[in-house]
């Protein structure tokens, strides 16, 4: 063929395939036309027996049935759309001799049926009679009828043979010899015989041309008992690929989905991802549909690399609008949705432009292989066009609906009396009343079951229970066997002895033992309790903190409004010429210091969060949401106080025990024997058993030791008496320090508040006024800002010191 370009009277290979076998039909009517290609015709041939696409198969035993039924279904189905080069397989027609004998003729000429068989077989296809040799050559010799006594049916009739009496009679007055038509082939399947009609498919899909056949055979071809018919060819290739895609999508798909929720740790946002497969598939259908494409193998695949695509848009979009929920900066969730959205915008495009533009040469090929190309990248191009536009529209709706149950939710769990007090600008509530903080409480409890300092702190603990179980601990028995010929019996023989050995403490030693593994027992329970306070304590602060910078962060983002508009109306009265050009300069400096200190709060809070973050060990992310900022009060001092003093007793009593326990060594160890000897001579063995004492005679080591346990436990007691007035004035010195924030906090509370809410009042309503102009207004807010932010430095401070007395920070 030429080059599809030069083409002038088809467009498509089908299209030319219906011409060329309308101009050879109308030529040479009545011939079968089959148009195939080569390679394909023999991977149909290998998988079903048939080169054609669609294998009718007729199964029966009789082949003349089997050729009717054949015939019957080419005529109800030649006007199928699609169905084209209509072929059935040649199973009968082929001419042949028939000889048939007549057995009363050949009786009475004394001749048999085998000797005419041999007779027919050697005139036509030949007999090995001997063998011709050449040199080490060996041939056999054929003989047969000559090349013109053999080419007609008149040959066979008119061939001789001999009859015993030496008679010669021609074959013809022994059988009857025609011509007539046998099978061509018979042809089977599992042993089953079969007929096929083969039929190719072109301008229309495979699946569908079936269908209709099987409605036609269905209803039209009535088949005898025992007969059946079944579809093969490239069909049946279809099938067995559709039974696999039946279970690999729900596969694909249920790993999809399991991948999504390792990603996410959270079945709830899995499944929002998870929408994004139905929005796809919309569009994959929708284009198959617009470009008149079937469903076929290539396009199941073609679903399958879309789901796993399609999915990527939307982890993008969660991902964002989760990290922009943590950070706290959006009270409002559609705020926060449009602002994700249009962060991520481009993003979520590009990464759908980038996988469809890969496919689109696949989608708009014709050469070879295009048939497969062409279902498989229409499919994931109209699916990633209509999941990405639905995700951007769905995945966000999704996502403020399921916050909404969330927030409800925790609600509902959560019953409390929330005040919220909306004062003019600057105006917020501080009281002394302390609620309890449910969000510093999760916090603590989670890190006192995650951090891995406390699960290593708690295994010291069990570790020194586990050895006070040591305080028992004996030395190894001592067995053994000994001849000595000097250790005679009484009948002059040598004994040979058996014997055990053991040596113990004496019983007193090992009740001081466990009292000193129990002294380390506890010592460890204490410095444990301590620990997870001073975790407590660390975590309290680093909570505080975070709400001092939202409190701050929430105070400059007013000031960040004021002075953005004071911009505009500066910039908006310097080109009417109502102002100069240093009031507009001033304004815009204002406004970007403000935007800076608001850009260094976001940084100091994200390191803070960062380090609550390492203190809880939570596997997901850590979200304060607590804004406003107010003195912690009614803390009690006792409990952390009585932790360091049982911590400190515990080093006193381990002590104490040490020096019991080296008095104890000044004790002597016993020893037991028993024994046993036996020697041939002997009726039976000698029994025996020994007890001694081990009596420290040289004693100069054990005085020492003694000394070094005592005069240990005598400094351990005036350390102990330095760590107490050390703890004693850490608290008189932390209590001093709250005295002077309360000293600055009631200042506010009675005069500052007052002071700055006054300034504020004064200031606007005389800049409106005009009685004072832009640079005044700028002093008067700052100072009115000054006063704010000294009282949220105070209570900061205050409840930093207030942590730090109650659980001792020392």
């Amino acid at each position: 063929l030429k080059p599809k370009s030069e083409w002038v009277s088809a467009h498509s290979k089908d299209e030319l395939a219906d011409k060329i076998k309308a101009a050879i039909e109308k030529q040479i009517p009545n011939m079968e036309i089959e148009f195939t290609q080569p390679i394909e015709m023999r991977f149909n041939e290998l998988i079903s027996g048939s080169r054609s696409d669609v294998a009718i198969k007729v199964f029966g035993e009789d082949l003349d049935i089997l050729a009717k039924k054949a015939h019957e279904i080419e005529k109800a189905i030649r006007n199928v759309e699609g169905a084209s080069d209509i072929i059935i397989e040649k199973t009968e027609g082929l001419p042949q001799m028939f000889v048939q004998y007549d057995r009363s003729k050949i009786a009475r000429y004394g001749l048999n049926i085998a000797d005419l068989n041999e007779m027919i077989a050697l005139g036509f296809a030949g007999k090995v009679v001997g063998n011709v040799f050449e040199g080490e050559k060996r041939f056999d010799m054929v003989i047969r009828l000559n090349q013109t006594n053999r080419t007609d049916i008149e040959d066979l009739r008119n061939l001789y043979v001999a009859t015993p009496n030496g008679e010669q009679i021609p074959l013809r007055e022994l059988a009857n010899i025609e011509y007539t038509e046998g099978p061509a082939k018979i042809s089977r399947d599992n042993t089953n015989r079969r007929i096929v009609v083969g039929i190719n498919v072109r301008n229309r899909d495979l699946q569908s041309v079936v269908d209709d056949v099987k409605k036609i055979i269905n209803s039209k071809i009535d088949l005898p008992p025992g007969y059946r018919v079944t579809y093969g060819g490239q069909f049946e290739n279809l099938e067995s690929a559709k039974a696999r895609l039946l279970i690999a999508v729900p596969i694909a798909l249920f790993l999809i989905f399991i991948m999504l929720h390792f990603a996410f740790g959270s079945i709830k946002e899995a499944m929002m991802v998870y929408t994004a497969i139905p929005l796809s598939a919309v569009g994959g259908v929708l284009f198959l549909w617009l470009r008149d494409l079937p469903f076929s193998i290539s396009a199941g695949v073609g679903f399958i690399a879309l789901f796993g695509i399609a999915v990527l848009n939307g982890i993008v979009l969660i991902e964002h609008f989760k990290e922009l929920k943590h950070s706290g900066k959006f009270t409002d969730m559609n705020e926060l949705i449009l602002k994700g959205t249009t962060d991520r915008l481009r993003p979520v495009l590009l990464t759908a432009a980038a996988a469809a533009l890969g496919f689109l040469p696949m989608a708009i090929s014709s050469g070879a292989g295009a048939e497969v190309q062409r279902p498989l990248a229409t499919v994931v191009i109209g699916g990633l066009i209509t999941a990405t536009l639905l995700t951007l529209i769905v995945l966000p709706i999704l996502f403020k609906i399921y916050d909404e149950k969330e927030e409800k939710k925790l609600k509902f769990k959560n019953i409390k009396l929330t005040t919220h007090i909306i004062i003019l600008f600057f105006g917020t509530a501080f009281s002394y009343g302390q609620e309890k903080n449910t969000e510093l409480d999760s916090l603590v409890s989670n890190a006192l079951n995650n951090n891995a300092s406390i699960k290593s702190g708690q295994l010291q603990v069990d570790k020194a229970k586990a050895a006070t179980k040591l305080a028992y601990d004996f030395s190894k028995t001592n067995v053994y066997y000994s001849y000595d010929q000097n250790n005679l019996a009484v009948n002059n023989l040598p004994l040979k002895v058996f014997g055990a050995q053991q040596s113990f403490s004496f019983p007193t030693v090992y009740g001081s033992q466990r009292k000193v593994y129990n002294a380390e027992y506890e010592k460890e329970q204490a410095g444990f309790e301590i620990q997870k306070n001073k975790l407590t304590n660390e975590i309290s602060k680093v909570y505080y903190e975070i709400v001092y910078l939202n409190h701050q962060e929430k105070l400059y983002r007013y000031l960040d409004s004021l002075y953005q508009n004071f911009s505009k109306a500066s910039n908006r009265r310097f080109e009417l010429g109502e102002t100069n050009y240093l009031e507009k300069i001033t304004a815009e400096a204002k406004f970007r210091q403000i935007r800076t200190k608001l850009s260094q709060i976001n940084k100091a809070k994200l390191a803070q969060l960062e380090l609550l973050q390492s203190l809880v060990q939570l596997d997901k992310k850590i979200a304060v949401t607590l804004t406003e900022l107010q003195p912690i009060n009614n803390l009690s001092i006792n409990s952390s106080k009585n932790l360091y003093y049982n911590y400190l007793e515990t080093f006193t009593k381990k002590y104490k025990a040490n020096e019991s326990l080296q008095k104890q060594n000044w004790l002597p160890d016993i020893n037991l024997e028993y024994f046993k000897g036996k020697n041939t001579g002997l009726s039976q063995s000698l029994y025996g058993f020994q007890v001694g004492l081990a009596v420290p005679i040289l004693f100069n080591g054990n005085i020492a030791k003694s000394k070094v346990a005592k005069l240990e436990s005598q400094a351990w007691e005036q350390q102990k008496k330095n760590e107490e007035t050390k703890i004693d004035a850490y608290i008189n010195q932390k209590n001093n320090e709250i005295i002077q924030f309360q000293q600055a906090i009631d200042y506010y509370n009675q005069y500052g508040k007052k002071v700055s809410d006054e300034i504020i009042k004064v200031a606007n309503n005389s800049y409106k006024q005009g009685e004072i102009d832009f640079f005044q207004y700028i002093l008067s807010l700052e100072n009115a800002t000054t006063i704010q932010v000294e009282y949220l430095d105070a209570v900061i401070q205050y409840n930093k010191t207030q942590l730090d007395l109650q659980y001792i920070n020392f």
